[in-house]
Parts: C-alpha cells; structure tokens; sequence
C-alpha cells in the first residue's frame, strides 16, 4: 500500500534525499528529490486554489509521464523555505495551447520540477503534487478536482474518478 491507512494523519516516506518534510493541519512542504529546494504551501483555501491533471502534450513532455498532477496556490501564500536561489527557469509560449509564456522553476541540482508560472494567470504558482511530502495528502486535499486536455489523454490512462472532465482548459478560469 502506498499510503497509510487513516488518511487523517501524516505519512511521508524516505522519498529522495531529504527528511525534513512536514504536514499540519492546513499547511505542508513539497521538496525536490535531492532536499535542495522546500516550499510551504497552504492545503485549504483561499490559498490553495485548485487540484488538477492536466494531459496537454506540454506537460506530458515537460514531466516525462503520460500527465501532470497539479495544485495551484496564490502566490501570497507560497513560501519558499529553502533553496530559492537554486532554482533554475525556462520558460517558452511556442506549445503552451494558451500561447502564453510559461515558465518553469527547476532545481537546479536534481532536475526537479517544482513549479510553473504562466503569464496567463498572474499571481499563481501550479505546483507538482508529487514533490509534496506528505504522501497521504496526495489522496484526500490534493486529489484532482478536474482534468484538463482529456481529448490528449493517452488511451490506456483513466479518467480520475469524481473529477470534471475538460477537453482543453476552461477559459478564464483560475488554473
């Protein structure tokens, strides 16, 4: 089993380097795989925005996976713990569907993916939801509320039960 049992309670394996993760309440860290970069972020809103997968070809390509599981938070209640200044961007518009510019924050060191940043929604952060450490919040405030550019879904990858289903991503939504 991946998870605990009682999903009210933390569980965060020994996943990559770094040991240092936490989970309360209504806040937690995502931490790249070699511990150089953490950041806090809120698990309730109005901070936490949105829990989604997306299965655009950007993001199948950028994650080397069939798809990107993601959650958005308000910048204002982004924290970067440590390692800001080892994070690494690039960013392009050329195969972004909105043709808006996306950049994207790596870490520097392992290559970890912690977040994107798209022009066409300022003041929020899409982060991974596979670099938050606590494994339990994977499946109960961060499971996918939505997917998006399901007409790119790979054939063999289901749909994520409950969640809304869209063709290509809602205009003027809050991603």
């Amino acid at each position: 089993m991946a998870a605990t049992a009682d999903k009210s309670k933390p569980y965060i394996p020994l996943a990559g380097a770094a040991d240092d993760g936490w989970s309360k309440e209504d806040s937690a860290t995502a931490t790249c795989f070699c511990g150089a970069v953490q950041l806090a972020f809120p698990t309730q809103g109005p901070g936490l925005v949105s829990t989604f997968v997306c299965h655009c070809t950007d993001c199948r390509k950028i994650t080397a996976s069939m798809f990107a599981s993601n959650f958005t938070i308000a910048d204002t209640h982004l924290t970067h713990v440590r390692g800001r200044d080892n994070l690494k961007t690039y960013a392009q518009s050329r195969t972004i569907a909105s043709g808006n510019l996306m950049t994207n924050y790596f870490c520097s060191t392992c290559g970890t993916l912690m977040y994107r940043v798209g022009e066409g929604s300022p003041g929020y952060s899409i982060l991974r939801i596979g670099t938050v450490d606590d494994f339990n919040l994977h499946e109960t405030k961060l499971k996918p509320e939505r997917e998006i550019y399901v007409k790119d879904r790979c054939g063999w990858v289901s749909a994520v039960e409950g969640a809304q289903q869209f063709e290509a991503q809602r205009t003027r939504q809050k991603i």
